[in-house]
């Protein structure tokens, strides 16, 4: 069957995440269902990344098969953003893909995007896409204890209780924390990360920002391998999926 590539962007808010659960709707429901009712076709549609309830994309990778060939590719993205209808998830491209091509299995490095509106007063336009922080935040300082976290490293102290991944070991190839105007943007990027790793650092790195910790604090949180003494975990709403990286062939 032909199997098709796809870039989705959605705002996570009203979804109980990517994957599809019984306790209230998904984008992987939505876009299945958005591919039936205009091909008569059951398909699965797979992505590069489980996104958490609440959590955004700006660019999710995502795969599946059709049993027609007689659909283009403009038709394909057009009639699957006429049956989202008005939900907040958008098809931005489909592409025709190797049948060895798997949107989750074949990603070689994943990126992650946090923002945090730092400002005195709250978002009007943002609700739902940011997490207000209205104190001051010193985005160097963030910076620099950022750093000691690239590398491999056991991440136990940034894992969720529940996470099933068969080990705490991540590589993390790069972290960066800048500041644009009131927003501070962190990036992450690994070739895969633990439940909640993400959104557990930018909660240190939060505290670190408001002068409570410092750059040893997370070297040492990192080390005890104890989740029960790092920060927070961060709201979802400030976090998007931002893309996943393919090799060549693909």
């Amino acid at each position: 069957m032909p199997k098709f590539r796809v870039s989705i962007e959605y705002d996570g808010g009203n979804y109980v995440g990517w994957q599809k659960q019984n306790n209230g709707p998904s984008i992987q429901e939505s876009l299945e269902h958005a591919l039936e009712s205009f091909s008569g076709m059951k398909t699965e549609v797979i992505g590069a990344g489980r996104t958490d309830s609440g959590v955004h994309a700006l660019s999710m990778t995502a795969h599946f098969e059709l049993e027609s060939d007689q659909f283009s590719l403009e038709t394909i993205k057009k009639a699957m953003n006429y049956h989202l209808g008005k939900q907040p998830i958008t098809v931005l491209e489909v592409m025709p893909i190797d049948q060895n091509f798997h949107a989750r299995f074949s990603a070689i490095n994943r990126k992650y995007l946090y923002r945090i509106l730092n400002r005195a007063t709250p978002p009007a336009l943002d609700i739902g896409r940011v997490w207000f922080v209205p104190r001051r935040l010193n985005e160097i300082d963030m910076q620099k204890a950022a750093a000691v976290l690239i590398g491999k490293h056991d991440f136990t102290s940034f894992r969720a209780k529940h996470c099933q991944a068969l080990s705490p070991e991540k590589t993390i190839r790069d972290i960066t924390v800048n500041r644009i105007d009131d927003e501070i943007q962190i990036f992450a990027e690994a070739k895969s990360f633990l439940h909640h790793q993400v959104r557990n650092i930018v909660g240190t790195l939060k505290l670190v920002g408001e002068g409570r910790w410092t750059e040893q604090d997370v070297i040492r949180i990192l080390k005890a391998k104890d989740r029960s003494i790092a920060g927070p975990t961060a709201p979802a709403a400030g976090l998007y999926f931002a893309g996943a990286d393919y090799d060549d062939n693909y």
